[in-house]
This record gives structure tokens, sequence and C-alpha cells, in this order.
């Protein structure tokens, strides 16, 4: 039976991933063995750039951290060696992330995730990674807008420029 202190810690680290989990956009649970030091240590530093939060969790910590919550049913995965990204603003950074660092690791595997409070599916967790970034996204809409006043100004710009040269 684990002592007193020990216990606390492992009620504060609980507590501390349902909090992270609570706040958080989107979540990628996956089975991390089999990878090397420095390619962990690349795939960190990535998550961190993206404002990623990306941890290896005990099973048992990470299901209690979930019980009673929207995304319980992510503990049917929670075996083996096990890690979580968490997004508190970007959508697709850890999926997008996580995926392609897959896609070349055959030991490092997908096993879950979450958005917006939902279990989703590794298939899900797919398509989410295929997405364009949020800055992506708004650059494309922004062009989209800017295209018609663009057109609009060519063709003010060029009755200007053939009336000046009708002058002459």
């Amino acid at each position: 039976m684990p002592n007193a202190a020990v216990l606390e810690q492992k009620q504060q680290q609980v507590a501390a991933i349902a909090e992270k989990i609570a706040g958080a956009v989107t979540g990628v649970v996956v089975d991390y063995k089999g990878i090397s030091v420095t390619d962990d240590t690349v795939l960190r530093k990535e998550l961190r750039e993206n404002g990623v939060d990306y941890f290896v969790v005990k099973n048992t910590i990470l299901k209690r951290a979930i019980e009673g919550t929207s995304v319980e049913e992510m503990s049917s995965v929670l075996e083996g060696t096990t890690a979580i990204a968490i997004s508190n603003e970007d959508y697709t950074a850890a999926a997008r992330i996580l995926c392609k660092y897959a896609e070349g690791h055959e030991n490092f595997k997908i096993k879950s995730g979450f958005l917006d409070g939902k279990v989703i599916d590794v298939a899900t967790i797919d398509s989410l990674a295929k997405l364009p970034s949020k800055e992506v996204l708004l650059a494309t809409v922004l062009g989209a807008f800017q295209a018609p006043i663009a057109a609009f100004a060519r063709a003010v710009q060029a009755i200007v420029d053939k009336d000046g040269s009708d002058a002459e």
C-alpha cells in the first residue's frame, strides 16, 4: 500500500492532467514505444513550438484523470506505453505532427484522441491531420475576400490608363 505522500502526489498528477484535458480543444493519445531519445527530443521540440503539450503518462493515472468525463471511453485504448499531446488552441497541430511522425516510425502508433470533449477514432485523427493550419485557412479566406476587390481595382486602373492614353 502506497504511503500518504506518494498517494498525494498521484492525486495531484490526476488533477493536473484532468485540468489540462478539460481546457484543451484537442488531444491525441499515442503508443510511443521503440522511438529513440533523439527522435523523441525532435518530436517534443516540434510539438512545443506549435503550442502542443506532450507528455508520457501512466495508463492508470490517465484513466483516473478521464474517469467521469466526456472522454472516458478513451480508457479502452490505455495499454502499453502511452503519451498524450494536448492543444488548447490549434485543432490540427497535434494530429498533424503526430500522424506525420507515425508515418516514418512503424512502432509509433496513434491510439485515440478527442476533439472538443468528444472521443474521436484514428480515421478522424488522420482526417484532422490533413487539414491545413488555422493560419493557412485564414489566408485562404482572406485571399477569397480580396480577389473581387483586386479585380475591381485592376478594372478601374485599366479605365484610367485607357482614358489617359486617349487624351494624348
